[in-house]
């Protein structure tokens, strides 16, 4: 047992790279294959929010099946479509057709998303201790590898479409290789306690009042992530006025932080719980974030957005494993933290340019910070979150539980 749950470990960790590796492909390709279709920037802007509904429709849809079929079977088999769909973006002749490829792209992205989640809170129940941010930090890993392919395919001279068809066959290869060592079911195990007798209708609405509350907490810290991701390089370059090489590095600043704080995110849980990661992180990213608002230097710039990705890195995989861990299931409460986070994902980058409008793009940086604010001060929602292992101030390793 403790090989196989080793193994689909590894093999979750696989799922995530894949994941990230599929999306940062189109990314990386999105200049080319905006001018080889001839749209403009706006209508671009349109075809995304296609890709992204289709995410959204892909994650609720996925939910049930995982709950349903086993996330052995829903994983390698969104893993495998988001893999061949994604060379039909580099095909499209025309915006028409480009349009039905990012929506069948983003469903089949979505579904991966949710599914491989839930697997990884099979697999941190089957460890009995934390290891959902681990698993979210290597979904980096895949938009880096995504990059230096590209980088590799245009000294080669590979249009996109080779480019995307060569990196979805791979990705189509490994979707399929990894799935024999996935856990064979989803459902939780008599020893959870759940499977011997039906919850009673007060302890289910608590639970729907909890998914609820994930939900909304998932749609504030994916919205400052979203606003991140757009905004934090021109913030460098259109307020402080910063070269725009030395800009680009509020991004790269935000992300390694990010990765950085997932990589390290486990142990923290494990030693003092999910509520003080979320609580203690919101607060961080507050704290960053209103100083990357204000401060007139760019170094101090550079440290409110590290302090900004150092705290939001743990926030959404405690709110994911606490939808998983909620109840029996968890494809479905995952599905739905996962698609209204998503949707805050999209929103963010609108919200904040909307708030152009009207005040300097610095300032609107702090309804990121109310927003942080009011993430840590809901935190406590986590206080009866089931992730195995949390809150141990002894972290060693258990009898039942598999060395790492």
């Amino acid at each position: 047992m403790e090989r196989s749950l080793r193994a689909a470990r590894v093999a979750t960790y696989v799922y995530f790279v894949l994941c990230g590796t599929l999306m940062g492909a189109w990314v990386v390709h999105i200049p080319a294959v905006e001018t080889r279709v001839g749209i403009s920037h706006a209508a671009l802007g349109g075809l995304l929010v296609l890709l992204g509904l289709g995410a959204f429709g892909g994650m609720q849809v996925a939910g049930r099946l995982t709950d349903r079929l086993g996330a052995r079977v829903v994983v390698p088999a969104s893993g495998a479509v988001c893999a061949a769909s994604l060379v039909l973006p580099g095909l499209a002749p025309n915006p028409w057709t480009l349009a039905g490829a990012l929506v069948l792209f983003g469903f089949a992205n979505g579904c991966l998303d949710v599914s491989m989640n839930a697997h990884a809170v099979h697999v941190e129940k089957a460890y009995g201790r934390p290891v959902m941010s681990g698993f979210h930090a290597t979904f980096s890993v895949g938009g880096v590898i995504a990059a230096l392919a590209a980088a590799a395919a245009g000294a080669a001279s590979l249009g996109p479409a080779a480019t995307l068809a060569v990196l979805g066959a791979a990705g189509l290869a490994v979707a399929l290789l990894a799935a024999r060592s996935l856990l064979p079911g989803t459902a939780p195990s008599a020893e959870d306690g759940q499977a011997t007798e039906a919850p009673m209708p007060a302890a289910r609405n608590g639970a729907r009042r909890q998914i609820r509350v994930l939900a909304i907490l998932a749609l504030l810290v994916m919205l400052c992530e979203g606003a991140a991701n757009d905004w934090s390089a021109l913030h460098l370059k259109d307020v402080l006025k910063a070269p725009a090489g030395t800009a680009a590095f509020a991004y790269g600043t935000y992300a390694a932080a990010m990765t950085t704080g997932r990589l390290l995110a486990d142990r923290i849980v494990t030693r003092y719980g999910s509520m003080a990661v979320l609580r203690h992180g919101a607060l961080t990213a507050a704290v960053g974030i209103t100083l990357a608002a204000l401060t007139p230097w760019v170094w101090a710039a550079f440290a409110g957005w590290a302090l900004f990705g150092l705290g939001l890195s743990g926030c959404v995989p405690q709110l994911l494993s606490a939808a998983g861990h909620a109840e029996a299931a968890a494809g479905a409460n995952v599905s739905r933290v996962a698609g209204i986070g998503y949707l805050g994902m999209l929103a963010g980058p609108a919200v904040i340019g909307w708030l152009t409008h009207l005040t300097a793009l610095n300032h609107t940086f702090l309804l990121l910070t109310v927003m942080c604010a009011a993430t840590a001060a809901t935190a406590g929602v986590l206080r009866t979150a089931a992730t195995p292992g949390a809150g141990r101030r002894s972290p060693g390793p258990t009898p039942a539980s598999p060395a790492r």
